[in-house]
């Protein structure tokens, strides 16, 4: 009972047809150009450009709001200069105190 199975499994491998059509599959898998491996790593990629994507343009939104209320409010232009660049009127005194720990 196993010989002839196993014989009708080594005629059926043997087959002329199946050796190509294996052969194709293990090309086009392991060996060109758009192999298995790289399609999984680009879609890997691209998945991570996406998520990029969608934190860039949370932050544009944020950088717009922020520079609209900069451009009509001048209290927050005041903070703004005072906060980023330090800038002061001439009768005040600025500290710095540096809260980095090394």
């Amino acid at each position: 009972m196993k010989k002839e199975f196993f014989k009708k499994v080594l005629k059926v491998v043997a087959n002329k047809y199946f050796i190509t059509a294996f052969l194709f599959v293990m090309w086009s898998m392991f060996f060109d150009q758009n192999d298995w491996l790289t399609l999984r790593q680009k879609q890997k990629e691209l998945d991570g450009l996406k998520g990029n994507i969608a934190y860039l343009n949370k932050e544009i939104s944020i950088m717009q709001a922020e520079r609209d209320g900069l451009l009509t409010d001048r209290q927050k232009m005041e903070q703004y200069a005072r906060e980023n660049y330090r800038m002061k009127h001439d009768n005040e005194d600025v500290y710095v105190i540096d809260t980095d720990s090394k």
